[in-house]
């Protein structure tokens, strides 16, 4: 039987500095006060050290990936240390000449990293052109054994599927963390802003219904204006989460930097999967065609 107590996980909803040390050193205090206030967990923006380099194709932005362990591993590894935390730490990461990953490392309490996870989906869309940047994860879906018990990790464009929240959550993962970096294009945000705000949210919420488990979505915050010009892209912060019946138990603000904690009680799982036993009821005889790109015969 895994860890059952109840744990405190933190969000950092945050936007980049200047440069990426000012950026990880503001990021290392964030996850400190989190810690301060409580939180065993802390999860920070989905590549949050850099700004969202994503917006143009531009070769030189390559320079900024890392390895793992690197610049962000050791400096988070510190504060991991020093406060007794696990944190999830995003990162652009350099796995080889030519091969980067849109990735996480989970990093324990002793300040080590206890494991690599690597986006599966990778966008392509106007103001996202992550498949420029990005090959895709190679690493499957995951769970990662922390001393406050088994937790799942996804980034970004992951959490439209419900595939990948099925198979986290089928690891045994009582919280599925989801760092990202998701807002409005300008242009479009008083036509459609509420409703892909409103869709966001919603779809993140199904998923922990449907796999009766938690949610943590810590997305970054700010207006971003890449070097060439242009509109940009208003990050909407929102960062929240949910227990595993959907109901959100705490929300950051659309335009700040917040640090946002809430209570996980692991035992709520068991109940709430009992009650509602879609595990249980699952045709896995049934769903083989779900390997299929489309099912057109």
């Amino acid at each position: 039987m895994h860890h059952v107590d109840p744990f405190v996980a933190g969000l950092v909803q945050m936007a980049p500095e200047d440069t990426p040390a000012a950026t990880l050193q503001k990021a290392a205090d964030f996850t400190a006060q989190a810690a301060d206030r409580g939180a065993r967990v802390v999860c920070l923006p989905e590549l949050f050290a850099t700004p969202y380099f994503c917006q143009t194709e531009d070769h030189a932005h390559f320079a900024l990936a890392e390895t793992v362990p690197g610049p962000t591993t050791r400096a988070l590894g510190r504060v991991a240390k020093d406060k007794g935390v696990t944190v999830v730490a995003p990162l652009f990461e350099r796995r080889g000449p030519g091969v980067f990953h849109n990735s996480l490392a989970v990093i324990d309490p002793k300040g080590e990293v206890l494991g690599v996870y690597r986006k599966m989906h990778i966008p392509d869309d106007p103001g996202y052109y992550e498949k420029f940047y990005f090959t895709p994860g190679d690493l499957g879906f995951k769970r990662f054994t922390t001393p406050v018990g088994p937790i799942g990790t996804l980034i970004c464009w992951d959490q439209w599927y419900p595939e990948a929240a099925r198979l986290t959550a089928l690891t045994g993962a009582i919280i599925l963390f989801y760092p990202t970096a998701i807002g409005w294009h300008p242009e479009e945000k008083a036509a459609f802003g509420v409703k892909q705000r409103d869709a966001w949210i919603t779809i993140q919420r199904s998923h922990a219904i449907a796999n009766g488990c938690y949610v943590a979505s810590v997305n970054r915050v700010g207006h971003e204006i890449p070097p060439t010009g242009g509109p940009g892209i208003e990050f909407w912060g929102s960062s929240f989460v949910c227990d595993p019946f959907g109901e959100v138990l705490a929300q950051a603000a659309t335009d700040r930097e917040e640090i946002l904690t809430a209570e996980i009680d692991p035992k709520e799982v068991d109940t709430i999967r009992t009650h509602w036993p879609f595990l249980r009821d699952r045709r896995i005889d049934a769903y083989q065609a779900i390997e299929r790109r489309y099912i057109d015969d």
